[in-house]
């Protein structure tokens, strides 16, 4: 299987890489971590340096330091700076493992989908249902509920915990935290949500089709969009990685605004007022600086419960308690609570809390006639043109009228080609597309089934569709990884980071002078043979 660009190697005194992997792994959970602190803590003390900087903390005056300098924030709109440039170095190495992460857990979603259909599109179709419709929990606080039910409601807040702490870790130490760099991923989020919402009513308009599922192609499925960069565009830049990425997490913020909003029954307002006591509780346990799993745990499941009973969509609590995290640094740590629990969360979510929710909702019909029917009511046929057509339409009109109306300007090394693949792999629309569609037409059996096709055949479209477009500008990005990747001075940093550095290029002028002085060896060596034999017998 094809991974992401790997991360640079690292020496043992130069600075440390922000989320490393050999960072949370030499550290134990249950003792090592600093103390966590509030978020209000955190923005008492506004940052004033760059992320590169803050995450590295590395000793003043050492070669580390020098080494982290700041690189321009991708998406500034000065007079001369670009959007998709080069990343800051811990931003790139952080990047490199959460995306590393997400493509495996894109390829067991995938794995696990394939599953669901085969299984519901056997002759053992009867035993998917009951196993889908099985209950189990305790009926005496509300929670007596199916075992589709637990995943869409249960596991998936787990989906939402992690999507919180990415959140909150762009808002104070990544893309989002520069409002220039925030302007372009959101307006570019935003229009990809918007324009495949009209999209969906236009055809339902037209069509005399039901309104109600017009959220359902909003959504981006991150995950199975990496899973299809893994295997397709694996020479793409992280730039455009990144992009991609924030543009999720993004994409993610608004998807649970839109559950929570539109998607809200009768609210129970004694059980609402329980989680949100259970979510100060949380915070106040975070201020405080209190830590071990066996309180968050079970807090987090009492939250949970409460906020099920609530009316208010489960999946709020979960993002709810990831935005409390704190995501920053302080003196002495090695990295902050959001970092930890995310890195020991992520596996669980990507590696079974997803797969076990597309397992139980993706086993839908797929015969001729439902794949017909897909493209023959107004209600599908809106949903699969909302992610194929105003996923891409969206995503890539806000970027190409951010620069056309600010001062941002495309990184000279990409093309506008480039973008369009992007946006047309954010059509694929799985997990929240499919929880979305639950929610849009809940009592409607048929009605969901039907949703839940035609959402797996745009994201399949999207997927081949942007496949093709990646494939084809494969060779370009080959050439743009093998710069960044480049390291010709062996230091474990990519010298294209070190431009700038006395040291590097006096590293590189010992190295090439090694170089001539072993080919003029060479080169003596070789004349003296040519003169043996040229030499009379």
């Amino acid at each position: 299987m094809a991974t992401p660009a790997p991360k640079p190697k690292r020496r043992s005194d130069s600075h440390p890489q922000a989320g490393s992997q050999a960072e949370h792994e030499s550290q134990s959970p249950s003792g090592s971590q600093q103390e966590p602190g509030s978020q209000a803590e955190h923005e008492s003390h506004p940052q004033s340096g760059s992320q590169a900087e803050h995450e590295s903390q590395p000793q003043s005056g050492s070669q580390a330091e020098h080494r982290t300098q700041p690189q321009p924030q991708p998406g500034s709109h000065g007079s001369s700076t670009s959007f998709l440039g080069r990343l800051p170095l811990p931003e790139r190495t952080y990047l490199a493992d959460a995306l590393r992460t997400e493509t495996v857990g894109g390829l067991l979603l995938l794995i696990a989908a394939i599953a669901a259909l085969v299984w519901a599109n056997t002759p053992l179709s009867s035993s998917y249902a009951s196993a889908s419709h099985f209950h189990l929990g305790p009926a005496s606080v509300g929670l007596h509920l199916s075992v589709q039910h637990w995943a869409a409601d249960g596991l998936i807040a787990v989906f939402f915990f992690v999507a919180g702490i990415e959140l909150k870790r762009e808002m104070v130490a990544g893309e989002l935290r520069d409002p220039k760099a925030a302007a372009l991923p959101v307006i570019a989020a935003v229009c990809g949500m918007a324009v495949p919402a009209l999209t969906y009513t236009l055809v339902n308009v037209v069509g005399d089709g039901s309104l109600g599922g017009w959220a359902v192609p909003t959504a981006t499925d991150i995950a199975f969009a990496l899973a299809v960069l893994a295997v397709i565009g694996t020479s793409l830049p992280s730039a455009l990685r990144a992009f991609l990425l924030t543009l999720a997490v993004v994409d993610d913020l608004f998807a649970i605004l839109i559950i929570a909003v539109f998607f809200t029954s009768d609210i129970n307002f004694a059980a609402l007022g329980g989680a949100m006591a259970g979510l100060a509780v949380f915070w106040l346990l975070q201020r405080f600086g209190v830590h071990g799993w066996y309180i968050y745990v079970p807090l987090g499941l009492v939250i949970w419960a409460l906020m099920y009973n609530s009316g208010v969509h489960a999946t709020i609590a979960g993002v709810a308690m990831g935005l409390m995290l704190r995501c920053t640094r302080r003196d002495g740590e090695r990295h902050s609570p959001g970092e930890h629990i995310e890195h020991l969360v992520r596996p669980f979510s990507a590696g079974l809390a997803v797969p076990l929710f597309a397992l139980f909702s993706a086993g839908v019909s797929v015969s001729g006639r439902a794949l017909t029917d897909v493209f023959s009511r107004p209600e599908t046929l809106g949903v699969v043109l909302g992610l194929v057509v105003g996923k891409a339409v969206g995503i890539f009109g806000g970027t190409w009228l951010t620069a056309r109306f600010t001062r941002a300007q495309l990184n000279k090394d990409l093309a506008w080609a480039d973008v369009f693949a992007v946006a047309s792999l954010a059509g694929i629309g799985f997990t929240v597309s499919l929880l979305i569609g639950e929610l849009a037409f809940a009592g409607d059996a048929t009605t969901t089934a039907e949703i839940k096709a035609s959402v797996l055949l745009g994201s399949l479209i999207a997927a081949a569709l942007s496949s093709v477009l990646l494939k084809m500008r494969n060779r370009r990005y080959r050439a743009l990884c093998d710069e960044e990747e480049r390291d010709e001075d062996h230091d474990g940093i990519p010298d294209i980071y070190e431009e700038d550095e006395p040291a590097h290029h006096l590293r590189m002028a010992a190295i090439l002078e090694g170089k001539a002085a072993e080919h003029r060896r060479l080169a003596e060596r070789a004349g003296a043979a040519s003169e043996d034999e040229d030499r009379p017998a």
